[in-house]
C-alpha cells in the first residue's frame, strides 16, 4: 500500500503515508489555500440571501496558477476568433466568472482544508510513529482528489507543463535542476491520483 491508494471494503479509500510524505502534502495543501485567498469569516453571521447574491470578479486573475485553477469559461486558444468574437468571449467570460468564481473558490477551499484536518487527525493518532495508514471515507476521497489535481495544476503551472510532452521532459531533468524537487512532487501526486481514481470506479 505504501504510495498508493487502496479500496477499502464497502467503500473509501486507504494510502500509507510517512511523515515526510504527510509533510509535504500538507504544505503543499496550506500554500493552495493561501493562494486562493481567504473565505468568509467563520464567526461572520451567514446570509444565504447575500451569498447567492454576491458578485465575484469579472476579470480573470493576474497570477498564472490562479488562471489555471480559474480559467476563462469561453476563452478557446485553439480556435483563432475575429476582434468582434474575442470581444464577445471576453465579456460571457466576465460574466460567467462574475457569478460562479466564488462558488469555485470556495469549493477549492473546502478540499484543501479537508486534506488539512484528515492529516492534522493522522498526524495526531501516530505521534511518534513515523507514518500511518490514512483512511478516507468515499465523500472525503472525492474531496482528496479534487484537491490533488489543484495541486498538480498549480505546480504543473509553476512548472509550465501544457501537454504530455512537457510531462515526458521532467523525466529527463538532471538531478542538479533546481526544479527537480517540484518535478518530483508533481509526479508523485500524479500517482496518488491515479491509485485514488482506481478506488472510486465501480
Amino acid at each position: 500500500m505504501p504510495g498508493t491508494f487502496e479500496p477499502l471494503p464497502g467503500g473509501g479509500a486507504a494510502v500509507a503515508l510517512d511523515d515526510v510524505e504527510i509533510s509535504i502534502i500538507r504544505s503543499l495543501a496550506v500554500q493552495l489555500l493561501e493562494l486562493i485567498g481567504p473565505g468568509p469569516a467563520e464567526d461572520a453571521p451567514k446570509d444565504p440571501l447575500a451569498e447567492l447574491f454576491a458578485e465575484g470578479p469579472s476579470e480573470p486573475p493576474s497570477d498564472p496558477v490562479l488562471r489555471r485553477l480559474f480559467p476563462d469559461a469561453y476563452s478557446d486558444p485553439e480556435q483563432p476568433a475575429s476582434p468582434r468574437d474575442a470581444e464577445e468571449r471576453r465579456a460571457y467570460s466576465a460574466e460567467f466568472r462574475r457569478y460562479t468564481e466564488n462558488d469555485l473558490r470556495a469549493g477549492k477551499r473546502d478540499n484543501a482544508l479537508a486534506v488539512i484536518r484528515s492529516l492534522d487527525a493522522l498526524s495526531s493518532a501516530s505521534a511518534g510513529e513515523g507514518g500511518a495508514v490514512l483512511k478516507l471515507s468515499v465523500e472525503e476521497s472525492q474531496r482528496w482528489l479534487s484537491a490533488l489535481n489543484d495541486l498538480r495544476l498549480a505546480i504543473g503551472s509553476r512548472l509550465e507543463i501544457t501537454d504530455e510532452e512537457d510531462t515526458d521532459l521532467l523525466y529527463r531533468l538532471p538531478d542538479e535542476d533546481p526544479r527537480k524537487p517540484m518535478v518530483m512532487a508533481y509526479l508523485w501526486l500524479g500517482g496518488l491520483q491515479e491509485t485514488l481514481v482506481g478506488t472510486l470506479m465501480p
